[in-house]
C-alpha cells in the first residue's frame, strides 16, 4: 500500500492489515533501517516544469582508469536523474531531463562530449507507457 501511495496514513495501512498503527509504525522503521524503503518523496512531472525531452544515452568510455572522474562529472549534471553502471556495450547509461532537444544537444556537446567518450547512443523517449515500483515480491 505504502508502495502504491506513499501519502496513506500508518492507520489506514493498519485497519486494512488488521493490525495496529504502532505495528505498522515499528515494521516501517524495521523497513527503513535494513534499506528496504529508501523514503518517501514527491514526485515531480518534468514536462509541468518545462522539461519536455526525456533521453536515455549510452555512454563508452576511452579509458577505464577515468571512471570514478567521469561518475563524479555526471552527478553534478542537474539534468540528468539517473546513473547505471553496465556491463555490455556501454560503461555508463543515463537518463536525462531536457527542455527541448536542443537542450539535450547542448548538454551532449558541453557536458558529455568532453568527458572522454569513445561513443555515446542517444534514445529519446517520447511517452512513459508504464511505470511502477517494485511492490510484491513473488513468492
Amino acid at each position: 500500500m505504502l508502495a502504491k501511495d506513499g501519502r496513506v496514513s500508518f492507520q489506514e495501512v493498519a485497519r486494512a492489515c488488521g493490525v495496529s498503527g504502532t505495528t505498522i509504525h515499528t515494521r516501517v522503521q524495521r523497513l527503513t533501517s535494513l534499506g528496504i524503503i529508501q523514503g518517501s518523496e514527491y514526485l515531480i512531472n518534468p514536462a509541468k516544469i518545462g522539461y519536455e525531452t526525456c533521453a536515455y544515452v549510452g555512454l563508452t568510455l576511452k579509458e577505464g582508469y577515468q571512471c570514478e572522474n567521469v561518475l563524479t562529472a555526471l552527478k553534478s549534471i542537474p539534468e540528468i536523474v539517473e546513473i547505471h553502471c553496465t556491463n555490455e556495450a556501454y560503461d555508463f547509461f543515463v537518463k536525462i531531463y531536457a527542455k527541448n532537444n536542443g537542450h539535450l544537444l547542448s548538454i551532449i556537446q558541453s557536458q558529455l562530449k568532453p568527458l572522454g567518450l569513445s561513443q555515446q547512443k542517444v534514445i529519446i523517449s517520447f511517452e512513459v507507457v508504464h511505470n511502477k515500483q517494485l511492490t510484491k515480491l513473488p513468492e
